[in-house]
């Protein structure tokens, strides 16, 4: 893979992953965001394998078919399983409205190219100028936990926030080693597995997943 269609594949691998984090934000349908997840997921796979291939890394390539299958296919299924017992189920009350969390979300990123300039500098390579997207994913991420309120959306937001590490991870390094990366994967899947069961039992006894009605419930 010559470097040309290298870095062009590359940018638009990484930067379909920030679109994606932007989508969550923009979309209200639940069932939407999970799908807009596993495009993320793919994404994120899709950046490690050209690193592998343009690398000749086999390892590295073993680790994007890793990512492809569990964050790509595995963990949004489960959480559209959980979505299945409400389908039409949507975000309807954010702490922030959809224009101001696009604008925030825009803020974000800005605030992640500022930041990561002094690291961009030091990793001077084409992978490492495209460190800022991860970091922008990881806050985009983290302000989601905070301004959405459906426990759906909050899983979303800590999955954001894990995808937007392993970005800069495989940026700045060029990737991590696979027994690294199988463990941080099968500890994401164990807390989307207990958080969809944790999020069945709260389905089947108070037919919610709305967190401020579940603390009404509590009042």
């Amino acid at each position: 893979m010559s470097s040309s269609p290298f870095a062009s594949l590359l940018e638009i691998a990484a930067g379909l992953v920030i679109v994606c984090a932007v989508v969550t934000l923009w979309r209200r349908s639940l069932s939407a965001i999970v799908k807009t997840l596993a495009v993320q997921g793919v994404a994120l796979g899709a950046v490690a394998l050209i690193l592998g291939l343009h690398q000749h890394d086999g390892v590295l390539v073993g680790v994007a078919c890793l990512i492809i299958a569990a964050k790509g296919a595995v963990i949004p299924t489960l959480l559209a399983r959980v979505l299945a017992r409400d389908p039409r189920s949507r975000e309807s009350t954010p702490l922030v409205n959809v224009p101001a969390s696009l604008v925030g979300a825009g803020a974000l990123t800005v605030l992640a190219y500022s930041a990561t300039r002094p690291v961009v500098a030091l990793v001077a390579t084409t992978a490492g100028q495209l460190i800022p997207l991860g970091l922008a994913t990881m806050l985009i991420g983290f302000f989601s936990m905070i301004v959405r309120r459906k426990a759906i959306s909050q899983i979303v937001g800590l999955l954001l926030v894990d995808n937007g590490i392993a970005l800069v991870a495989f940026l700045a390094t060029a990737g991590v080693p696979l027994l690294v990366e199988l463990g941080a994967s099968l500890d994401v899947l164990l807390v989307v597995v207990v958080l969809r069961v944790l999020a069945a039992q709260l389905w089947s006894r108070f037919g919610v997943f709305d967190l401020d009605q579940l603390r009404e419930l509590r009042d």
